[in-house]
């Protein structure tokens, strides 16, 4: 398997914080991975209890040939999870290492544990190096790229939180294999996301390829994450910190977000929530006459063709506009959408809320 995927390296250019994210197989037990990192002594590997007895042993013998001593610090599972209380946990266990700020940790898991592990490095004695090892799909393409840490807060998804560019992410397509399959069909969201906003090229390639993806053939696999990635890079290096353009990677998260908040963290992934929120915001840039009909609905028919949700909760149109108030995207308390406004091409503009409830109406039950 590992011969059928060389790995390649992609470049996030961030000037002095400018990284490589690796996308390959079997580099979770390759050293040389992880030359060139800063010289410590101490790494921390920040895992979960799911992700921790498949993988944590093997990063640390791998991490063995850089580091003299390597701790581990394992969080409980799950969304539900990500919170202030949980990131107290990690400096607990730093504080209890007596690990200093030439520490470097270790993402080792999905999103949560990755923008937890960010977020406390970013806090630690002020800021220590982080490394991000992505283990689901939707961290591979979308979480562990770009910098964006945070915890949530019961009112409202990721509002506590910082920049803080990882010093590499290293993509590990094998630990792929031991995804739940509805964890992949969460991340493929991620991936779907980058063809509407960017490259319609790309989104034809998804809709060919889907039925491997699903299989995790690892060539497809490899494809879809480098292209997502690629398209994450590009953004990203443009507008490092959302004040423009990079907004656009929320496709489906404003809907998708309400639907998190809404229901309870954790009761839907967040895949899930934006691949039903994309559906909305599709419906939604059709019903501003931006794309035709046409195009909400193939995008719709795909995200239903990968098993993903294309009906959202019956929350109440008044329930979905209180908590899409609360969007990093509101400005003023005007709720503003990401839309497509052509193939390939996304934008962001206010909507007024006699639109948004209509809309959420057609598109829940």
């Amino acid at each position: 398997m590992h011969s059928a995927v060389p790995h390649e390296r992609i470049a996030i250019d961030l000037g002095d914080r400018s990284y490589d994210i690796v996308v390959g197989a079997g580099l979770l037990d390759r050293p040389e991975m992880f030359d060139g990192l800063p010289p410590a002594s101490d790494a921390v590997i920040v895992t979960n209890e799911a992700v921790g007895p498949l993988y944590a042993a093997r990063l640390t013998t791998t991490l063995r040939a850089h580091y003299r001593r390597v701790h581990t610090v394992t969080l409980p599972d799950g969304e539900v999870h990500k919170t202030l209380s949980t990131l107290n946990s990690i400096f607990d266990e730093l504080l209890a290492q007596g690990v200093d700020r030439r520490t470097t940790l270790f993402a080792l898991g999905g999103g949560v544990v990755g923008d937890m592990a960010g977020f406390a490095a970013a806090c630690y004695m002020r800021g220590i190096p982080y490394v991000q090892v992505p283990t689901t799909l939707l961290a591979q393409v979308d979480s562990s790229v770009g910098g964006k840490t945070a915890v949530n807060h019961p009112l409202g998804k990721n509002m506590i939180g910082v920049f803080n560019q990882p010093l590499r992410v290293v993509a590990d397509l094998s630990t792929l294999n031991t995804l739940p399959q509805r964890e992949l069909v969460a991340g493929l969201a991620e991936v779907i996301k980058y063809g509407p906003i960017a490259d319609e090229a790309f989104l034809g390639w998804i809709e060919e390829h889907l039925d491997e993806l699903l299989r995790r053939d690892v060539v497809a696999l490899a494809h879809a994450v480098k292209r997502s990635c690629e398209i994450k890079a590009h953004v990203v290096a443009q507008d490092e910190r959302e004040s423009g353009l990079r907004a656009i990677l929320n496709f489906g998260h404003t809907f998708g977000h309400a639907i998190e908040a809404g229901l309870g963290f954790g009761e839907w992934l967040h895949g899930e929530a934006v691949g039903c929120g994309m559906v909305m915001a599709s419906d939604l840039s059709a019903r501003l006459g931006l794309i035709p009909k046409s195009h909400a609905e193939r995008l719709r028919d795909l995200i239903g063709r990968a098993t993903l949700p294309v009906v959202g909760p019956a929350l109440g149109a008044a329930r979905y506009l209180e908590l899409m108030r609360l969007d990093k995207k509101a400005l003023a308390g005007e709720i503003r959408f990401v839309v497509l406004d052509g193939p390939g091409s996304a934008t962001i503009r206010p909507v007024p809320d006699a639109l948004v409830a209509e809309l959420v109406e057609a598109n829940t039950a």
